[in-house]
């Protein structure tokens, strides 16, 4: 049986258009600024976003690790959700690359609100390193995808604006949020000083994420990623398939988020469940109940081919992709009903 693999979104494969794509580049020297494929790839998502340049990076934490670094000073401070990416799961890299402190708010599924974000900014006072950087995450991941909303957005951008400090957005799974809220792209560049974007979290790239912002935070930004490794030469092979996904795979991520509330309505019913954080997008994370332990729940399951995530004490992610077609997801559902129903000796 084909393995159904929910533990992210990252894990597809290249479609046969999108190989097409990438072995009919056009290649240079990226580091030289020569790539075109790459070149055409930094302008058209920048556009997309209203923003007037793009880096192309191998990884989504390499962009954003470069923006903090590029809005920060050593002591200084970053405020973001106590759940976010850049805290969580970046290895510590504001610390290790910026020398910058973070203060965590303890939003609602990974959102700040603006009087959270107002409370967190420091007074100019020697004992406090000084608040340069406001950082949100859309879709929140440990938030089970739930999303800002471009007026939550606006409210957070104003304090920002009129405290003189810089606003970004880790974007891995925006284009989520767009297709969820049916958004405009365009508005966030009114808002945000910078914009990190995803191509391989749901839009099926093998490779790659893109930095966004003015001409010059760019420029800066381009410096940085040197000093990180991330000149990439040739990389117009992997920005083809970034090409191919944002002109093929943004509106059908509603398909993974429809996907997602059917898991949704069944782990509801389910009697092993304690509860499930409400599905938005293509995310969804449950707690279990004494019945099963995470890792057995995890182990059951990948006893009849599904792979998903133990995300925390009783607590289970799956996310929903391309790579997930509609006969996987009835045998997934499947397999969930035939655990609510049988106890399985673990």
């Amino acid at each position: 049986m084909n393995i159904t693999d929910l533990r992210s979104d990252t894990v597809t494969k290249p479609t046969p258009g999108m190989l097409q794509a990438m072995f009919a580049a056009q290649v240079g020297d990226d580091v030289y600024e020569e790539d075109p494929t790459i070149n055409a790839l930094e302008q058209k998502a920048a556009a997309m976003f209203g923003m007037e340049a793009g880096l192309f990076c191998p990884s989504g934490t390499m962009t954003n690790q470069i923006a903090i670094k590029a809005h920060t000073e050593p002591m200084t401070e970053v405020i973001c959700d106590v759940t976010a990416h850049i805290y969580q799961y970046e290895g510590g890299g504001i610390m290790f690359n910026s020398g910058a402190s973070v203060a965590l708010v303890h939003g609602e599924r990974g959102k700040m609100t603006p009087a959270q974000v107002e409370a967190h900014i420091r007074p100019d006072n020697i004992h406090y390193p000084p608040t340069r950087l406001v950082a949100l995450e859309n879709t929140c991941n440990k938030g089970g995808g739930a999303f800002y909303t471009l007026e939550e957005i606006a409210a957070i951008s104003e304090v920002c604006k009129r405290q003189g400090i810089a606003l970004h957005l880790d974007g891995a799974r925006v284009f989520n949020a767009l297709v969820a809220s049916g958004e405009d792209a365009v508005a966030y560049g009114n808002y945000f000083d910078s914009i990190s974007i995803c191509l391989s979290k749901g839009l099926g790239a093998p490779v790659g994420s893109l930095l966004l912002g003015k001409k010059e935070f760019v420029k800066k930004s381009r410096r940085i990623r040197k000093v990180l490794g991330g000149g990439i030469r040739q990389g117009g092979y992997l920005a083809a398939a970034g090409i191919y996904a944002l002109e093929n795979n943004i509106e059908r991520l509603a398909e993974d988020h429809r996907k997602a509330k059917e898991i949704e309505s069944m782990l509801i019913q389910a009697d092993y469940v304690e509860y499930v954080l409400p599905v938005q997008t293509n995310i969804v994370i449950f707690k279990l109940n004494d019945r099963y332990k995470d890792v057995d729940f995890v182990a059951a399951l990948a006893e009849n081919s599904i792979r998903a995530s133990s995300f925390g004490p009783q607590m289970v992610r799956f996310v929903t992709h391309l790579d997930v077609s509609d006969d996987m997801l009835q045998h997934v559902l499947q397999v969930l009903h035939k655990l609510n129903k049988t106890h399985v000796a673990i």
